[in-house]
């Protein structure tokens, strides 16, 4: 393709005639660019630009990076890169002058180079070949190397104020105030006190602390040796090696004087917040003919013992009893909750039981009957529902032993049910399920009795009213016995033959109940169908022949069987 081909072009005969004329072997074209390098283990510097050359020879397509050498540099530097033919990319392709340009990079070898600028031969060379070339850039320059031709600081202390005056005038003339520093903010921090003494004679501060006998800290006197305190720095002096140069007028806009120091107030020095409650006479004086301050107050800095913190349980989470829950506040390793010895020793084995019906619009659960066992000596209830057969319930233990909340009561402070809060009429609440109190034994009424003053009249009147209809002589049915009929005598001898013969085998104390489910009107009669079913439901060997003579004995007519006297065989 010739010359003319390329209109846009611009080139001088001069010029054209140079490169014509050129041997093919010395043409070279040469590139000026850089690439940065990271400088990780320094403080002065986080990264580093180096310039280099890059030439492209003609001949051979082959390239070279050189780096110009600076000496005393401490860095290899001279040819980065031998001549060789250089890698494009993964396919082998290889670098051609007709992809290099001003402001471009290049990756040679895993580092990036910009190519900022070229020589004129290089520039002349590619507009002939009609390459259009970017602008030139300005070359990067490396900020420690511009850093380090900066001229060195002359740190000077200028001094314009008469210290000799002051000196001669203000000799041996301290102000005194007395300081606490508060860190209880903070984990492990403490109040201390301290003594700030101010010098008029050359305006330097100290501060000293206070040391208290057996305080437990090493014995050193001062907290801040004797200086002048900065109170604003200039901004450009915030970077001042403060621990190896001393701090002039230069790098600080405004030091501690006399007037920053005023009892009642706060005051920041190197960081710690100081609070001035009191001064010496000497300093009282001072400010009042100085400053024309009269009323340095004097501050009560003493903290007073906090109140008391009262203990409180945290919220009851709902297992087991709040008691128990209650141990694992008091102490590490938690402890049984203590007993009333006494109330368990003199009511062991006294047990109050109750006949209840679950309240509930369900009407299969209308019928259901539960037996209430009130355990005196630990105020514990159990639920026990008989089993009946074919009603699709299974009976047995309904409620273990545990102490009830009634209903309405905190659980901080839980009220529980009490042996007068079961009465005949009554509605208990358990766990959301409400019963009636049908029916009681024998043993409540007499313990009503004996403990009238706990129960109401009306309570006590109800109990004893269902008794007696209890114990009232049943109605005449067939051959019903009398006291006077000498059956009674065979009967009492049957139960007792009964009992001898099972003297080994532990009693139950909830046949009655089992029974009394099914005796809604207390008559003491129940079906015979009934009667052998409860038998059945209780385990009770009713083919014994003695058993069965036993239940003859207790029939009334064809259907009835008095369960009263059929209980006692199995029963205390």
């Amino acid at each position: 393709m010739g010359i003319a081909s390329f209109p846009s072009v611009n080139i001088s005969t001069s010029s054209l005639i140079f490169l014509v004329d050129q041997p093919l072997f010395t043409k070279v074209l040469k590139f000026d660019a850089y690439f940065q390098e990271d400088v990780p283990m320094s403080a002065e510097e986080h990264y580093r630009i180096r310039q280099v050359n890059i030439h492209y020879y003609l001949e051979d397509d082959s390239m070279s990076v050189i780096e110009p050498v600076v000496e005393n540099s401490g860095i290899p530097q001279g040819k980065l890169v031998r001549r060789q033919r250089l890698a494009k990319n993964d396919r082998g392709d290889h670098y051609h002058w007709k992809d290099l340009n001003r402001g471009m990079n290049i990756t040679i070898y895993g580092r990036t180079f910009r190519i900022v600028d070229c020589d004129k031969f290089t520039q002349v060379f590619l507009e002939s070949q009609g390459i259009e070339l970017n602008p030139p850039e300005k070359m990067a320059l490396d900020p420690y190397t511009e850093l380090r031709k900066q001229p060195l600081r002359k740190y000077v202390t200028p001094s314009d104020f008469d210290q000799l005056k002051q000196f001669l005038t203000f000799d041996k003339q301290v102000l005194r105030f007395y300081a606490i520093w508060d860190d209880t903010d903070s984990m492990f921090g403490e109040c201390r006190n301290y003594i700030i003494h101010y010098y008029l004679m050359d305006d330097t501060v100290e501060i000293r602390e206070v040391h208290e006998r057996n305080n437990g800290r090493d014995p050193f006197p001062l907290l801040m040796y004797r200086q002048r305190m900065p109170k604003v720095l200039v901004e450009n002096a915030k970077s001042f090696p403060q621990c190896v140069l001393e701090i002039s007028d230069q790098e600080v806009l405004e030091w501690f004087t006399a007037k920053d120091f005023i009892v009642g107030k706060p005051l920041t020095i190197l960081g710690r917040t100081f609070f001035i409650y009191d001064c010496d006479p000497f300093t009282r004086q001072y400010y009042r003919e100085k400053f024309g301050i009269s009323d340095l107050p004097r501050i009560d800095v003493s903290k007073k013992e906090p109140p008391p913190v009262k203990q409180e349980l945290p919220p009851y989470n709902g297992y087991g009893l709040v008691e128990d829950s209650a141990q694992n506040c008091f102490a590490l390793i938690p402890k049984a909750p203590k007993k009333d010895v006494m109330k368990m020793l003199m009511n062991d084995n006294k047990v109050l039981r109750y006949l209840a019906a679950l309240e509930s619009p369900i009407p299969e659960d209308r019928d259901r009957r539960f037996v209430f066992s009130y355990f005196l000596a630990t105020d514990m209830i159990s639920i026990f529902e008989p089993p009946v057969r074919n009603s699709g319930i299974i009976g047995g233990k309904y409620l273990g032993r545990t102490k009830v909340v009634k209903p309405g009561s905190s659980a901080e402070n839980p009220v529980y049910y009490g042996p007068s809060d079961f009465f005949i009429g009554a509605v208990v609440e358990v766990f959301g399920h409400r019963f009636v109190i049908l029916d009681a034994d024998d043993y409540v009424l007499k313990y009503m009795e004996s403990n009238a003053a706990q129960y109401s009249p009306e309570a006590l009147l109800s109990v004893q009213s269902r008794v007696r209809k209890r114990e009232a002589p049943a109605p005449e049915l067939g051959n019903q016995q009398t006291e006077e009929d000498p059956g009674v005598q065979a009967l009492e001898m049957l139960i007792d033959t009964i009992q001898k013969q099972r003297k080994d085998v532990p009693c139950r104390d909830n046949i009655p109940e089992a029974f009394q489910v099914y005796d809604k009107e207390a008559s003491g009669l129940v079906d015979r169908e009934t009667f052998f079913k409860v038998c059945d439901s209780l385990q009770l060997p009713v083919d014994d022949s003695l058993i069965k003579e036993l239940i003859r004995m207790c029939s009334h007519g064809e259907d009835k069987i008095d369960y009263y006297n059929f209980v006692r065989a199995f029963s205390n």
